[in-house]
């Protein structure tokens, strides 16, 4: 075992039994630590990282933090296991198992709703008299017209964008990084290849893309799950030929 993994290690005992002990301990649960120094950050960056790893098991599985630290310690110190490495696989294979069926079937029972409220929605967006619907089922609104050449799906472009879900769950935007976004016309997903090459710069446009010109079945992500519409504003500021 490397010493950078023995140091997390530590640390995930150290975050793990205050989880625990914070539980009986209200006022030291609400307490804020100091955080000024560096090994104070390092150790929160790390608990951070530790928490999002034990609540996406403890989402469809039951863990047992004190049971859980006591095998953490028990490896560190080179104490006799209180199961054997063969109960210890079954058991991990059967949980893990278990939590892929479990993870499986959320996945598609989102994956058919955001079909259905795609489907709702576009349905009745496309009766709009300022919305267009293309051949391949992209639909889009003009904000603002542009002047000059559109772009090719070879060109270069920069763009200023936000995305959104149907929820209004805001994924992306280059407005808030402070600076357009530059790429090739035909190295983005579908949507955005072919509402691109419809704008000519200084437009506008609201892109309101299906799943199927999307990221489809496998989402991207942690915001963009399976099947989500997507709903762009662009803005193309220029082409490179």
């Amino acid at each position: 075992m490397n010493s950078y993994f023995k140091i997390i290690m530590l640390l995930s005992v150290f975050a793990l039994q205050y989880s625990c002990s914070s539980q009986n301990e209200g006022s030291k649960k609400d307490s804020k630590p100091d955080m000024s120094t560096e090994t104070a950050k390092f150790s929160y960056a790390i608990g951070l990282e530790i928490g999002a790893s034990l609540k996406n098991i403890n989402e469809d599985a039951e863990l047992d933090l004190d049971i859980l630290v006591r095998g953490i310690e028990d490896h560190l110190n080179d104490k006799e296991p209180l199961v054997s490495q063969e109960e210890a696989d079954e058991v991990k294979k059967a949980v893990f198992t278990n939590l892929q069926s479990v993870q499986a079937e959320k996945k598609k029972g989102a994956a058919d709703k955001n079909i259905k409220d795609e489907e709702e929605f576009l349905l009745k967006n496309k009766t709009k008299q300022d919305v267009t619907t293309t051949e391949s089922g992209l639909q889009y609104k003009i904000l603002r017209e542009g002047t000059g050449s559109s772009p090719s799906a070879t060109d270069k472009v920069s763009v200023n964008y936000k995305g959104s879900l149907l929820d209004g769950t805001e994924f992306d935007s280059s407005y808030k990084r402070g600076q357009p976004s530059t790429f090739n016309v035909n190295q983005v997903i579908k949507g955005w290849s072919e509402g691109l090459q419809l704008m000519k710069v200084g437009g506008k446009y609201k892109l309101y893309i299906p799943s199927k010109l999307g990221y489809g079945e496998r989402g991207a992500g942690d915001k963009i799950g399976p099947n989500a519409m997507l709903i762009f504003e662009v803005e193309l500021m220029s082409i490179e030929k």
